[in-house]
C-alpha cells in the first residue's frame, strides 16, 4: 500500500513516498480506500516543524479526507460496506465540550494522519458525506467547513441581519462566507488582492477591504456599517490582525479567534475591556457539529470551493502551492 510519511527530518522535502502494509480492521473499525484529501494550514505546519517540533518520525499526515468503506470489523453499525464517509478531525470528539483528551485524538497531529492508500479509524470517528459533492468537495469538510460552522452557527449563533466580518480566501474564511449568507447575515471580506475580493463577492459577500491599500481597515470597516461595527469576525490572522478587528467589531461584539497566519505576539487586551467583546477560541468542531453542518450543506447544495486539485504524487507540489499563498479556497489531492 501506497503512503506519504515524513522522514528524516522536517521540510516539505521529506515528505516521502513509502509502502506500507494494508491495515485491517478490528471490532468496531472500518477500512477505508481513501480517495481525496485536503490540505490545511496545519499540514504545512506540521511538515515543516513549526506546529510540534517533537513530533516523532516518519510520520503520517494530513487530517482531512473522504473515502470508501471497504470492510468493517465486528460490532460496526454505523456505517456499511461501500458508503463513502470522511474521518472527523479529533476522532474522540462526538459531542458536547472540548476536553484535552478529545483534543489528543486529532488526525495528522497527535495520531497518525490520512495520507495512505487504504486507513483503518474507529467507526465513531467518521461520517457520511453528502451525496451531491465529488470526492474533491467531500474533502474539504472535516477541518476548514466544520471550524466555520462552529464558529459562525454554533458558537456564534449569526442570525439573518447580521453583519459578519472574514479575513482572506483560504478554505475557513470562504466556509464562514458561504454560512453566514446560507444564514441571511451581511458579509465584509477583506484580501490583499482585488480580484480574490471580486471572487469573494460572487460567493455572496456584500463589500470587500483590501487591507494591503487599506492597512487600517478596522477603520474601513466601521464605516461600512455606519460607523456600528460588525456583529461577528471569523479571525485567522492572530495577533498581526487582532487589533483590527477590535477596530472593526461593535461594542458587544464576538471575535472568534481561530488562526494565527500572521503569527503570535503581543497585543493590546483594553478593547476587549472596554468594548465587551466576547473572544472565543474556535479548535475544529465535534462530530455533532460536522453531521449538523453535513444537512445544512446537502438541504442547500452548497458547494465547496476548490482552489486546484494535484495528484496523489504531487503531495509536495500542493504543499508549496499553498506555501505561497497563491490559493483561493482548498487545495486537494486526489489518488
Amino acid at each position: 500500500m501506497k503512503a506519504h510519511e515524513l522522514q528524516g527530518g522536517f521540510g516539505i522535502e521529506n515528505l516521502k513516498p513509502a509502502e506500507r502494509p494494508e491495515p485491517k480492521p478490528a471490532a468496531g473499525q472500518v477500512l477505508l480506500t481513501m480517495r481525496a484529501w485536503s490540505l490545511n494550514f496545519r499540514d504545512l505546519m506540521m511538515v515543516k516543524g513549526q506546529y510540534n517540533p517533537k513530533l516523532r518520525l516518519p510520520f503520517l499526515p494530513l487530517s482531512d479526507g473522504v473515502g470508501e468503506v471497504m470492510a468493517v470489523g465486528e460490532g460496526v453499525t454505523r456505517v456499511k460496506i461501500g458508503d463513502r464517509v470522511a474521518g472527523i478531525f479529533m476522532q474522540k470528539w462526538l459531542e458536547g465540550e472540548p476536553s484535552d483528551s478529545k483534543a489528543k485524538s486529532a488526525l495528522g497531529g497527535a495520531i497518525p494522519g490520512l495520507l495512505a492508500e487504504q486507513v483503518v479509524l474507529e467507526q465513531d470517528g467518521v461520517v457520511h458525506v453528502p451525496a451531491h459533492l465529488t470526492d474533491e468537495e467531500a474533502a474539504t469538510l472535516p477541518c476548514a467547513a466544520v471550524t466555520a460552522w462552529h464558529a459562525v452557527v454554533t458558537a456564534g449563533g449569526i442570525k439573518a441581519g447580521d453583519t459578519v466580518l472574514t479575513q482572506g480566501t483560504g478554505g475557513v474564511s470562504l466556509f464562514a462566507v458561504q454560512f453566514a449568507r446560507l444564514l441571511g447575515a451581511h458579509v465584509i471580506a477583506t484580501s490583499s488582492s482585488d480580484a480574490k475580493l471580486a471572487r469573494v463577492r460572487a460567493l455572496g459577500a456584500a463589500e470587500g477591504v483590501n487591507y494591503k491599500t487599506t492597512p487600517e481597515w478596522g477603520k474601513r470597516v466601521r464605516e461600512l456599517t455606519d460607523g456600528i461595527g460588525v456583529d461577528h469576525v471569523v479571525e485567522v490572522g492572530g495577533a498581526g490582525t487582532l487589533g483590527e478587528s477590535l477596530t472593526a467589531v461593535r461594542m458587544g461584539g464576538r471575535i472568534s479567534l481561530i488562526g494565527v497566519l500572521s503569527g503570535v505576539g503581543q497585543m493590546n487586551p483594553l478593547p476587549i475591556l472596554m468594548k465587551n467583546v466576547c473572544v472565543q477560541g474556535i479548535f475544529v468542531g465535534s462530530r455533532s457539529m460536522f453531521e449538523d453542518m453535513n444537512k445544512a450543506i446537502a438541504l442547500h447544495r452548497l458547494q465547496p470551493v476548490v482552489d486546484r486539485v494535484f495528484g496523489f504524487d504531487e503531495v509536495q507540489a500542493a504543499l508549496r502551492h499553498m506555501e505561497s499563498g497563491a490559493h483561493f479556497g482548498k487545495i486537494v489531492v486526489k489518488r
